[in-house]
């Protein structure tokens, strides 16, 4: 056992293991059945590599059912870990590692596996009856089908079985640690601090002491066979990344969304409401705010989608800053009340993680698809600002931004996130909140007009001349009486109104208002300054677009990218980007959506590189495309992208 501070060199001498390989990068994936923890093994793995300074990015991968059967593909879950000892920006494509903890686990994700790859398998499932069950003929430990591999076949099942015997747990609790004995194994393995895990499960089931004995018991049993078994000749480590000084933690997108929509409540002096309706991949934004009642935030779980968004609507007309989070499903239910935020210009943050549909679609896995429904889904003309997110940690920016915008323009903002961001998890660099800028509220107090007689008298829709915002008049205020409602408002008045001439006006103000928010320039990456070729992202694309474009530099090619965080309003100067490069390539996991608003927009020729497949996009398949396009654009048609990419399969450091 060792202490988080200790260095990979005294692990060594202590331990007697003299042959240890450095790396600079290793990407695991844990995969079992969905009762056999292997997201908890994976978050233990993440939480220890990144306590000891390694950069980390993560890929919780779920099943859709909620218990599959036991044993079957449907029902495979599985974590993928990659972290290193440089900058990273996605989990990785192929796993150099697969622990397997059942033969429908191998068969599921065996193929992703790079080649002389390394699986450590639990042989105690791989029985003629689970074999037939995913319909293997033979059993491919013993068939030869995985010679292109190194595998690691251990009874893990049994193992731990002997090492928990003690604790007098039945067959079915001694048989759940096993997971514990494979983190254990893995964290000897990789170097990996171990006193993060055991000082976790002694709190984790401090209730259940023999449960939590034996996990101790079985974590230990693991490191222990490492170091006393001749299975493995070799043991590596993952030096510390540089990164700038600061103190950090991991974090995942849906805590961080939380975190920023808390402090984005704060600078501003406002009460956080979340009025929300469980949806898979967002919930955990409710189950964390739901824990935060002492920092003044209120959560309201209501009956369904509708009743949600009505409610945070409901919360900010009363002085607080309403906030909703939900899914696909769930933004097309909320599209009506939205629209009434848009005409009460009221400010509202809706927060939409996104996840593959259509309808309820494949609720467990990620997708970039609802971006036409959150810019256009509802009926009229009805703008409101959006938003993406770009990593993990970036959600917490993005949320400060979507309360300031919200807040300060009276208008709904949507921020989008995805299941890939939102339970993808990366070290966050906490930051100084006293950096963080104030955000005024600028609650109306006292009249602002006069009527023809000269006396003082409120119009709700009189507009700020910077911002184009109505005052936002909390009710009960003495003299600020107003009416507020889903009809059509006269022009300063708020007054219903049916005049062609008030509706067209009120049309183009709502729609000016979110066009002059300010939104900073794109920022261009194209270091020679002579690239053809442009890659233009948004979203979750960031991580792979950026780890492609790195591995096509290194190949000796010239290629330029951009990011865009603010799809409503767009930037200024993205119009003049795009149209100075040769060809525009926009990656996206859907059929084309913001392809076309850019070709709508800017009239240019953008290409969509389009994955749909419920996973983020390949950085190899993408790094693989641009090298051929490039060349092609060149004028060398002959190029081998192969030999051009001679590189692990893997993002390339930078």
């Amino acid at each position: 056992m060792h202490t988080p501070d200790e260095h990979p060199q005294d692990i060594r001498e202590r331990t007697g293991v003299r042959q240890v390989r450095t790396l600079d990068r290793v990407v695991i994936r844990f995969a079992g059945d969905s009762g056999d923890g292997m997201q908890l093994t994976g978050d233990r793995f993440t939480a220890e590599s990144a306590s000891f300074g390694n950069d980390i990015s993560t890929l919780p991968n779920f099943p859709a059912e909620i218990r599959a059967p036991q044993g079957t593909l449907p029902g495979v879950s599985s974590f993928q870990l990659h972290f290193a000892n440089f900058d990273i920006v996605t989990p990785g494509d192929r796993p150099d590692v697969l622990v397997a903890m059942n033969p429908a686990a191998l068969k599921a994700n065996v193929a992703d596996l790079a080649r002389g790859g390394l699986i450590v398998v639990d042989t105690a499932d791989f029985t003629r009856r689970n074999l037939a069950r995913v319909n293997y003929e033979s059993n491919p430990l013993e068939d030869g089908s995985l010679e292109d591999y190194q595998v690691v076949a251990l009874d893990l099942t049994g193992l731990t079985m002997g090492a928990v015997a003690e604790f007098g747990l039945g067959r079915r609790d001694s048989s759940r640690a096993k997971n514990m004995f494979a983190l254990g194994l893995l964290s000897w393995l990789y170097s990996r601090p171990e006193e993060g895990t055991l000082r976790f499960l002694s709190q984790k089931f401090a209730d259940k002491p023999a449960i939590r004995d034996a996990n101790m018991a079985a974590f230990k049993a693991g490191v222990a066979y490492g170091e006393t078994t001749e299975t493995f000749a070799v043991r590596y480590e993952v030096a510390p990344a540089p990164m700038p000084k600061g103190e950090y933690r991991q974090i995942s997108g849906n805590l961080a969304t939380a975190y920023g929509l808390m402090v984005g409540a704060e600078k501003a002096g406002l009460t956080l409401f979340l009025g929300t309706y469980p949806i898979t991949p967002a919930s955990d934004i409710l189950h964390e705010l739901s824990r935060r009642k002492a920092h003044g935030v209120l959560t309201f779980q209501a009956e369904d989608e509708i009743s949600a968004v009505g409610a945070a609507l409901g919360a900010s007309f009363a002085g607080a800053l309403g906030v909703t989070s939900t899914s696909g499903p769930g933004m097309a239910l909320k599209a009506e009340t939205i629209g009434l935020g848009v005409m009460t210009e009221l400010p509202l943050v809706v927060v939409d993680v996104q996840r593959a549909g259509p309808s309820t679609g494949m609720p467990t896995k990620t997708e970039q698809a609802d971006l036409l429904q959150v810019m256009y889904g509802r009926n009229g003309e009805s703008p409101v600002a959006v938003l993406a997110a770009q990593s993990p940690s970036d959600c917490f920016d993005t949320a400060v931004e979507a309360v300031r915008i919200a807040v300060t323009y009276r208008t709904p903002v949507v921020m989008l996130s995805d299941g890939y961001l939102g339970n993808g998890a990366e070290p966050w660099r906490i930051p100084d909140l006293a950096s963080i800028p104030e955000i005024d509220p600028g609650f109306a107090t006292e009249p602002n007009s006069t009527d023809h007689n000269g006396d003082p008298i409120f119009l709700p829709y009189l507009r700020d001349p910077e911002t184009g915002a109505r005052p936002w008049a909390i009710p009960g205020t003495k003299g600020l009486e107003h009416r507020i409602g889903g009809i059509e408002k006269s022009a300063g008045t708020g007054n219903v109104s049916y005049v062609p001439g008030n509706h067209e006006a009120m049309v183009k103000a709502r729609q000016a208002k979110i066009d002059n928010i300010p939104v900073a320039d794109v920022v261009v990456d194209d270091p020679s300054g002579e690239a053809k070729l442009l890659v233009v992202g948004w979203g979750s694309s960031y991580g792979p677009i950026t780890a492609a474009v790195r591995r096509v530099r290194a190949a000796g090619r010239k290629v330029a990218q951009v990011h865009v965080r603010s799809i409503n309003p767009l930037p200024a100067n993205l119009g003049e980007v795009l149209r100075g490069y040769d060809k525009v390539l926009v990656p996206e996991m859907n059929l084309g959506q913001f392809t076309m608003i850019l070709r709508a927009r800017y009239l240019v020729d953008a290409e969509c590189w389009s994955r749909v497949r419920g996973l983020p996009i390949s950085l190899s398949e993408l790094a693989d495309d641009l090298v051929t396009r490039i060349d092609r654009l060149e004028g060398d048609a002959s190029s081998d992208t192969a030999d051009n990419l001679d590189t692990p399969d893997q993002e390339d450091a930078q």
